[in-house]
């Protein structure tokens, strides 16, 4: 083949660049490549999911004391749809595919959680309510230091709410 500008290409020559063109493309190397890092979860996803926890421990927390005790079932029903109600505002906030499963094992909530210790069911008193109760409005503050804004303000009046049960619960006798 000949070109006007005098240089010869030979077919072999053309065929031996693309091929080694080819390779280089397609990135052969001797060394293979080490697998993408898992993606660490979100810090507000994590909070959500601690904070969901949190909440369904003490929704079902006043279940079992209202199962203990019968004749203040009318009396605890309220605190429990409050919180019933808080808990879905939180799983509102969770972005999609955000459940307690996506994290790796070795994710550990977020050291102010606010979710109450394992109660047995004989410890569902209005006594036992008010400690849990305590427990997560004192740790609404801290949660809300690391929290985006929307749910900061979420956090506020849960807190406000919780600390509000707490003077409540204190009309309630066991």
């Amino acid at each position: 083949m000949r070109h006007s500008g005098g240089a010869r290409v030979t077919r072999r020559a053309l065929l031996g660049s693309a091929a080694a063109a080819g390779l280089a493309a397609a990135g052969c190397s001797s060394t293979p490549e080490k697998p993408a890092a898992p993606a660490s979860p979100d810090p507000q996803t994590v909070l959500l999911t601690s904070l969901i926890a949190g909440k369904e421990e003490l929704v079902s927390l006043y279940g079992r004391a209202v199962a203990a005790q019968p004749a203040r079932a009318a009396a605890l029903e309220p605190f429990r749809r409050r919180h019933a109600a808080h808990l879905q505002a939180l799983r509102a906030l969770l972005p999609a595919g955000g459940g307690a499963g996506t994290f790796p094992a070795s994710s550990t909530p977020p050291p102010s959680s606010s979710a109450p210790p394992p109660q047995s069911p004989s410890a569902a008193s209005v006594e036992a309510l008010r400690d849990a109760e305590r427990r997560a409005a004192l740790g609404r503050p801290a949660q809300m230091a690391t929290a985006s804004p929307a749910l900061s303000q979420l956090l506020a009046s849960i807190g406000a709410c919780e600390a509000v049960h707490v003077v409540a619960l204190g009309r309630v006798r066991d």
